[in-house]
């Protein structure tokens, strides 16, 4: 793993679009190159209390989460990411990249080698919800997003991580 203040940190803030809020407050984070292929992300995430996690791909369409934050640590290969929904930036990820999502932040997958996949987890391991973008889905989603609490520890460098430069109540 490398030290937080080595690595290069993106911070991208997309507005509501009126399908994927995003978040009003906090940005998403990209780590760039934070891990490498020795260390073992679940043991690190779990050691900084994001659980639940998944080993797979992201959704080929927007979508998001109302209920919680999620990071996504990529394990293999590389691929591009629309992150924040329709208007949101296309980014390019790799493995050993970490995206961090507030609640309520899209993304979707543009396209992936064929050996892409990534790791999800979620602070305290709380079951997700999926929104799509759906007429239907606020006010209550955008209350949910409100209601997520801050996470106590960053997902890779634990309480004094550099997450909490970007996110601050």
């Amino acid at each position: 793993m490398k030290e937080a203040k080595e690595m290069e940190i993106i911070q991208i803030e997309v507005e509501d679009d009126g399908r994927i809020p995003n978040h009003w407050k906090l940005p998403l984070l990209i780590y760039r190159e934070a891990l490498d292929s020795r260390d073992d992300a679940v043991k690190i995430l779990h050691e900084n209390g994001w659980s639940g996690e998944w080993l797979g791909s992201v959704h080929p369409f927007h979508h998001y989460h109302s209920n919680t934050h999620e990071v996504l640590v990529v394990d293999a290969g590389t691929a591009t990411l629309q992150l924040g929904g329709e208007l949101g930036e296309k980014v390019d990820v790799s493995a050993g990249d970490v995206i961090i999502l507030p609640a309520g932040y899209g993304h979707k997958m543009i396209e992936s080698s064929d050996d892409y996949q990534n790791y999800g987890a979620y602070p305290g391991g709380v079951e997700f919800d999926v929104n799509y973008g759906e007429s239907d889905e606020r006010p209550e989603v955008l209350d949910n997003i409100k209601k997520v609490p801050m996470p106590e520890a960053d997902p890779v460098f634990g309480e004094d991580g550099p997450l909490f430069n970007y996110w601050n109540d």
